[in-house]
C-alpha cells in the first residue's frame, strides 16, 4: 500500500523493552521493569470495587475533569508530593495516563524540531523513543555514581543555547539504578533557573528505597518554578490503572492539561475513583513497605549470584532501590549477541544496554531487572546467564 505517513509517524520505533522474546512463557526474563503482580493488593481491591459501585454509582462511569478528580489530586498533593519534600495543593497536580504520557507531553509542550534535550547518558529508552517523534537532538550527559555530572551539564547548557528541556530520573535511575546526590539535586534546580530551561524530573521509583531515608526531590529545591515532577502509582500500587501525575507551576501545568485534553480528554473516571477509595480505606505506605522487603531480598540475591557466576572483571551497580542492576562488560563485547545466545541456549533474557544511550557506540552493557522474578528464577537464570557471559571472556 502506498500510504503517506507523517514525518512524525516515520520517526516511531518499536520499544527495545517490548521485545516479543521477553514474553515467551518458556524463558526466565530479567528484562521486564515491572512490579510483581503477586504483590498487588488484589483482595483489598475486590472490596474497593464493591465500594465504588455502592458509593458512586453511575458517577464512576461518567466523564470527569481533564486534570483529574480533585479528591485524588488532593491525596497526591498531601501524600505523594509530601514524601517527595514538596509542599503543593491539588491545583498544582494534573493526572496523566501513567508517567509515560507525562514524558511524551513534555516533548510536545517544550520541543520544536532541532531543539536540544539534555538527558543522563544512559537514560530511559522509553523516554528517548517518545522524544524522537518530535525530532529533537538528544544530548547525553555523563553520569558517575551519584548522578549526572553538573559541570558537564552546565557546559552543554552553554554549548547548546537551544536546549529546551533537561530530562532526569534522579531516584534509582532506569537503567543504572544510580541515585542523584542531594547536592547535585540542588545544583540541578539552580541550573534550570539560571538558564531558564525546564527540568522534567521523572520519579516512578522514589518510594522503593531499601536503606535510609528517601532523598528530597529536585522539585523540592525549585524556587523559580522550572522543575516539572512526574509521578506514578504504577510501581507501588497497580500499574493497570494507569494513574500518573504532573506537579508543576500553574503556567506550565495549564499546557499539560491542554495536551491531555487534546490527547484523550481525561484519565478513566472509574480508575480514578478506585484509586481514591483505596487510598482512603487502606495504608499505601504499609503496602510500599511490604513490597520493598521483597524487592530488596531479590536485589541482594541477584548481586550474590553476579559475584558467584559472572567474571570478576565485570562492573555492576549496587542500587539502593528501584528495579535494576546495570552491568558493564569489557570493551568489544556486544550485549545483543549475548542476548541471542542466552535466549537460544539457556532461555534467559535481559535488555541490552545500547538503546538507553543517546549515541550508538555503547554495546557492552546489560540491564537486569529483579522485580518480577522469584528466588528460584534468579538463582537458576543468573547461573545460566553467567555461563553465557563467561564464554565471552
Amino acid at each position: 500500500m502506498d500510504i503517506r505517513f507523517s514525518e512524525i509517524a516515520h520517526a516511531f520505533q518499536p520499544s527495545q523493552i517490548r521485545n516479543k522474546i521477553f514474553d515467551d512463557p518458556g524463558v526466565i526474563s530479567f528484562a521486564a521493569g515491572k512490579p510483581d503482580s503477586s504483590l498487588f493488593p488484589t483482595d483489598k481491591m475486590k472490596q474497593v470495587f464493591n465500594n465504588v459501585i455502592d458509593r458512586h454509582g453511575e458517577g464512576a462511569f461518567q466523564y470527569s475533569e481533564t486534570e483529574g478528580l480533585k479528591d485524588l489530586r488532593t491525596i497526591i498533593a498531601n501524600q505523594r508530593m509530601e514524601v517527595a519534600g514538596v509542599n503543593v495543593n491539588a491545583e498544582n497536580i494534573a493526572l496523566t495516563s501513567g508517567a509515560q504520557q507525562g514524558i511524551e507531553f513534555s516533548a510536545k509542550i517544550f520541543v520544536n524540531e532541532g531543539d536540544v534535550i539534555l538527558t543522563e547518558n544512559p537514560s530511559y529508552t522509553g523516554a528517548l523513543s517518545a522524544f524522537k517523534a518530535y525530532r529533537p537532538k538528544c544530548v547525553g550527559v555523563t553520569m558517575d555514581n551519584d548522578g549526572m555530572k553538573m559541570e558537564e551539564l552546565e557546559e552543554k547548557l552553554q554549548l547548546y543555547p537551544n536546549t529546551k528541556m533537561i530530562y532526569t530520573i534522579p531516584d534509582f535511575q532506569n537503567p543504572t539504578g544510580v541515585t542523584m546526590s542531594i547536592e547535585k539535586r540542588k545544583r540541578l534546580a539552580e541550573l534550570g533557573a539560571k538558564y531558564k530551561v525546564p527540568i522534567v524530573e521523572d520519579c516512578p521509583y522514589g518510594d522503593i528505597i531499601y536503606e535510609g531515608k528517601r532523598y528530597p526531590s529536585v522539585k523540592s529545591f525549585d524556587k523559580a518554578g522550572w522543575v516539572i515532577y512526574l509521578g506514578s502509582f504504577s510501581k507501588v500500587f497497580v500499574p493497570g490503572l494507569r494513574i500518573g501525575w504532573v506537579c508543576a507551576s500553574a503556567q506550565i501545568l495549564e499546557k499539560y492539561i491542554m495536551a491531555k485534553q487534546n490527547s484523550d480528554l481525561q484519565c478513566s473516571s472509574l480508575n480514578e475513583v478506585l484509586t481514591i477509595e483505596y487510598m482512603q480505606a487502606y495504608d499505601l505506605e504499609g503496602h510500599i513497605n511490604k513490597i520493598k522487603q521483597v524487592y530488596k531480598a531479590r536485589r541482594d540475591l541477584m548481586l550474590e549470584r553476579i559475584k558467584q557466576y559472572f567474571p570478576e572483571e565485570i562492573k555492576y551497580t549496587t542500587p539502593n532501590g528501584g528495579f535494576f542492576i546495570w552491568l558493564e562488560l569489557k570493551q568489544g563485547i556486544d550485549a545483543n549477541e549475548i542476548l541471542e545466545k542466552s535466549f537460544e541456549d539457556e532461555k534467559v533474557v535481559f535488555v541490552p544496554g545500547g538503546s538507553f544511550f543517546t549515541g550508538t557506540e555503547y554495546k557492552n552493557f546489560i540491564r537486569l531487572s529483579y522485580s518480577s522474578v522469584n528466588d528460584k528464577e534468579i538463582i537458576e537464570g543468573m547461573k545460566k546467564l553467567g555461563k553465557v557471559v563467561s564464554n565471552y571472556y
